[in-house]
């Protein structure tokens, strides 16, 4: 038996013996993803969050098995190509968010899952669904940058 799923619109399979390894290993390890972080390794931080279905989920808590027959998206995956960034990846170089980058690739990603649920976000709905951890303290380069992705795609609605 395997565990199917989708991994940056493109099919994966792997073997069950590997079903109670965490999803962050997997990318890392096995397929030499590496713009999943790992950081605390307790689902707390963020740095390895990626998107399954759509929602932000801590990858080095949930189990490869768990990922049966989603879609999962990585930052790797999240720009069609390098000519054409995501709207939240461009906001995040127009406003200069990184300091050391380590956070970013989640940070980015939970950003693309609120702006999917709510195109127009408040502070409010910024801050409760950015909880992941940056230790450079970058937030409200964070928040601008979520605000000025929902304009661009926006924008791009129109």
């Amino acid at each position: 038996m395997t565990i199917e799923f989708t991994l940056n619109r493109e099919p994966v399979a792997a073997s069950n013996d590997k079903a109670d390894m965490p999803l962050l290993w997997f990318l890392r390890e096995d397929l030499r993803l590496k713009g999943t972080k790992f950081a605390c390794g307790i689902g707390q931080c963020g740095a390895c969050t990626v998107l399954a279905n759509g929602n932000p989920v801590r990858s080095c808590v949930m189990r490869l098995a768990d990922t049966q027959g989603m879609a999962i998206t990585t930052i790797e995956g999240l720009a069609r190509d390098e000519r054409q960034l995501h709207p939240v990846q461009q906001a995040w170089i127009e406003v200069d968010v990184p300091q050391c980058g380590y956070c970013q690739s989640g940070q980015i990603l939970s950003a693309v899952a609120l702006l999917e649920r709510t195109p127009n976000p408040t502070d409010a709905d910024i801050d409760a669904a950015m909880t992941n951890i940056c230790r450079c303290g970058t937030y409200v380069r964070i928040r601008k940058a979520v605000k000025a992705a929902a304009l661009r795609s926006k924008a791009t609605r129109l």
